[in-house]
């Protein structure tokens, strides 16, 4: 990182002599008027090497938090931090000014080597879900002022990458891209003054201040993030995002990570009962004895448990605190859906009512907005759920930006294109699940809700709300709950098609949701993945492939030299033309063994590793 201080600052970043960024240019506004850089009162440079250990285990046990620093302090009463690690840079501003500021601006515009290319999550407008497909382009071939959510990545010409992403974002607004003719400029939603509140769960955003927050004078401001990578793989290992947030500030004892039984995808569809399934207590009784019978931590009631509008009001057909009794005593714990702007009016009173009921967590929909108002109200249901010992899912969330750091039951979020689109389009294709690991999931866990059990080869698939179906191969489909981090991971499917698929089913039931370590082996953005995870003494391995398959084959030289069984779930023979096959086998093997893997077209491969 070489860095250049004038009017404004400046630096360029190369890895092994080969440029990533060509210059990224940095200025702040405070109450209109730029901060100057031009008289440094000191130079600060320390290094740092420490080691993480991560409250909930999700990308493994220990972070090693290595890294040189350099702090710029100017006259003014302010300083610019520097932080160079061995996958990255990041930047940030601290202020100590005495009074309330106003910060009207912020500029981060980036310029990329030549002929770089870029795996774009284009999104219309700040009001987003954050569930975008990804444009793979040539940069110089992107239209200007296309906007786009983080993270974003990049490569240059030789192939190494470059991926924006931000952490502690507290008491600020979420930073986004747009594209230039230069390349790229962080752009900011605008603290929101007039908003129309639509139906039970919209806010739409009228008009808007000028300025990003109205923030104390004393404090420092969110980290902004170039992770790099010399392989595409090792973004999979890139940690900046949590290493950079803030400390945890709660006890954390009480947090569960686990698989959730869900019902909204399959839409609460059971059969061979004796009841009229629907958001009622027998079907949710059905669910809870499922998850009980399979070891599943959770089941959640998603939409319906409540009048829309108003969460003290619940659906006469459903006796939650009933089912949450019942859930209990079978070792099964609820978490319950909520509108937030539902919430927000009835916060302290709802919030009371969930913990006295005893559920254990809570999933908050729609919120769609990053405005520095929202991203305290995110802080704000953190620290209250916390509070009740209550886990937090944020749904139609922004990405994360360390929030999970500092209050660990914030254990997922959506902010991600998942299984639920299979719903209503044809865009979560097999390219797709294999770019999100390089993107999205840089940044942090990814609620994107596997489990289908309808799978299809994209030439067969069907758009179907109520019965959905999933695009890759049953092995693909199994294979994302090693991928894809979450360690509160849900099963999509409906538990009957579950029981009629009871092999498959035993199988996920013994995958973990967090994870002591994890080794990259091998793969490509959009292409293909391999990765193996442990979890205590066992090892999982899982293998994705796009639509063109693979043929690979596995070193075991992380294992210890002790002896495991490997159950494998593998791509039958005629799993081309019919997604569902599968086959189920088991063997020994040792660490100085190999694994030979073939995967079909949208295929996958998955296998648990048991010491013996």
């Amino acid at each position: 990182m070489e860095i250049s201080v004038g009017e404004e600052i400046t630096y360029s970043l190369s890895v092994y002599d080969s440029p990533l960024i060509s210059k990224a240019t940095i200025a702040y506004e405070i109450h209109s008027e730029q901060l100057s850089f031009e008289n440094i009162l000191q130079k600060e440079s320390t290094s740092l090497e420490e080691e993480i250990k991560p409250a909930i285990k999700g990308n493994g046990a220990i972070i090693n938090n290595s890294y040189n620093q350099l702090i710029l302090s100017f006259s003014g009463n302010f300083k610019v931090h520097f932080r160079v690690f061995n996958n990255g840079v990041a930047h940030r501003l601290e202020t100590t000014f005495p009074d309330n500021i106003i910060v009207s601006d912020e500029t981060f515009d980036l310029e990329f080597p030549d002929n770089s290319e870029t795996w774009y999550p284009e999104v219309k407008s700040f009001f987003s879900s954050n569930e975008p497909e990804f444009i793979h382009a040539l940069l110089d071939t992107l239209p200007v002022q296309k906007l786009a959510n983080l993270p974003v990545l990049f490569s240059n010409q030789t192939g190494q990458k470059v991926i924006v992403m931000e952490s502690a974002l507290h008491d600020y607004a979420g930073m986004w891209l747009y594209s230039t003719p230069n390349g790229m400029s962080a752009t900011f939603p605008r603290y929101p003054d007039l908003v129309e509140n639509r139906a039970d769960r919209q806010q739409v955003v009228i008009t808007r201040k000028s300025y990003i927050a109205h923030t104390s004078g004393s404090r420092t401001f969110p980290w902004r993030i170039l992770g790099v990578a010399q392989q595409d793989i090792d973004l999979l290992s890139n940690d900046l995002v949590y290493a950079l947030a803030e400390e945890t500030v709660i006890n954390t004892d009480w947090i569960k990570p686990g698989k959730v039984a869900w019902d909204w995808w399959n839409a609460l569809n059971i059969r061979h009962v004796d009841f009229k399934s629907g958001p009622n207590t027998k079907t949710y009784k059905y669910y809870i004895d499922f998850a009980a019978a399979n070891n599943i931590e959770y089941v959640i009631l998603d939409e319906g448990w409540y009048t829309l509008g108003d969460i003290l009001h619940l659906n006469d057909d459903i006796d939650v605190k009933e089912l949450i009794k019942y859930g209990e005593e079978r070792g099964v714990g609820i978490i319950l859906w909520v509108v937030w702007r539902t919430l927000d009016e009835q916060f302290e009173e709802a919030m009371n009512a969930f913990a006295q009921w005893g559920a254990k967590g809570i999933k908050v929909d729609f919120m769609d907005r990053d405005d520095q108002w929202m991203v305290n109200y995110y802080e704000r249901v953190a620290k209250a759920t916390a509070e009740r010992k209550l886990l937090v899912n944020f749904h139609g969330a922004y990405k994360p930006s360390g929030l999970r750091r500092k209050y660990p039951n914030v254990i997922t979020r959506e902010g991600v294109r998942g299984l639920e689109y299979n719903k209503w389009s044809a865009t979560v294709t097999p390219t797709h699940n294999l770019t999100l690991p390089f993107t999205r999931m840089v940044s942090g866990p990814i609620d994107y809700t596997p489990g289908g059990m309808t799978n299809s080869q994209p030439g067969n698939f069907r758009i179907s709300h109520f019965r959905p179906m999933v695009m890759g191969t049953r092995a693909h489909e199994v294979a994302k709950f090693i991928i894809y981090e979450s360690p509160l991971q849900m099963m999509a499917d409906t538990p009957t098609n579950y029981m009629d698929e009871q092999e498959t089913t035993n199988f996920i039931a013994q995958i973990p949701t967090t994870w002591d370590e994890v080794v990259p082996i091998a793969g490509t953005i959009g292409q293909y993945l391999i990765i193996a995870k442990r979890h205590g003494n066992d090892w999982y391995i899982g293998a994705m492939s796009n639509e063109s398959g693979l043929e690979s084959v596995i070193k075991l030289d992380f294992l210890d030299n002790s002896t495991y069984t490997v159950t494998t779930i593998s791509d039958g023979i005629n799993a081309n033309t019919h997604a569902e096959d599968y086959t189920l086998s088991k063997q020994e093997t040792h660490a100085n063994d190999t694994l030979s893997i073939s995967l079909a077209s949208s295929g996958g491969w998955a296998a648990i590793l048991t010491k013996q």
